[in-house]
């Protein structure tokens, strides 16, 4: 009955148009989940290529956060293991300098749906301003880069981390601590998440 219930709700996003009148590319929801993901990625939208390919995380932003996890492609599209979640599922169009931020009224819609046949034990990473900023409410004062640096303060289950966009680039040469104290403990985290399943892991590296 879960599974059905699963697949009623990804019809209904993939079929969502609460938004059409403000998308400017159109609807196109792209999400991944199942009721056995023991990792769920929040990230912001979708950008074009995303858009273009109904793949998340389908662009060098994708490529730069497997990196960090120390992810496969075939791990970080296998659902049975990880959920991506973006605050906004449809991409939201080209500002004067960048993407424009996620729609507010996805997240509202349907992040609870997809969250309550996800397990409770889940690892949760939180990608970016937009994601942090909505789930961790009490940090609202901090910087992302304070978030991400203290992430141990928000429990073990959740890491706030840094949008992998080319801007990354530049922070991780201000912020050297990330990759020598950060990446490391992310990827344990990982490690330890997905080797506590039944499920194996032959693409983890």
């Amino acid at each position: 009955m879960t599974g059905a219930k699963i697949t009623q709700l990804k019809n209904e996003i993939a079929a969502c148009t609460h938004c059409t009148a403000h998308l400017p590319h159109g609807p196109r929801p792209v999400v991944q989940f199942s009721g056995n993901s023991q990792i769920i990625i929040i990230g912001q939208a979708p950008g074009s290529k995303v858009h273009a390919s109904g793949i998340a995380w389908d662009d060098p932003s994708g490529d730069r956060l497997r990196q960090w996890t120390g992810l496969s492609k075939s791990i970080f599209y296998d659902p049975a293991k990880i959920a991506l979640v973006p605050m906004g599922f449809c991409y939201p169009g080209k500002g004067k300098s960048s993407d424009l931020p996620p729609r507010k009224e996805c997240a509202p819609l349907w992040h609870e749906k997809i969250l309550g046949h996800l397990p409770d034990d889940k690892l949760t990473l939180l990608v970016g301003s937009y994601a942090q900023q909505h789930y961790l409410r009490g940090s609202k004062n901090m910087t992302m880069t304070q978030r991400v640096r203290e992430f141990d303060s928000f429990g073990g289950n959740i890491i706030p981390l840094p949008h992998p966009s080319w801007r990354s680039t530049g922070w991780m040469r201000k912020n050297p601590w990330y990759e020598d104290i950060i990446i490391p403990k992310l990827q344990a985290a990982i490690n330890i998440r997905l080797s506590s399943t039944s499920i194996k892991t032959p693409g983890y590296r």
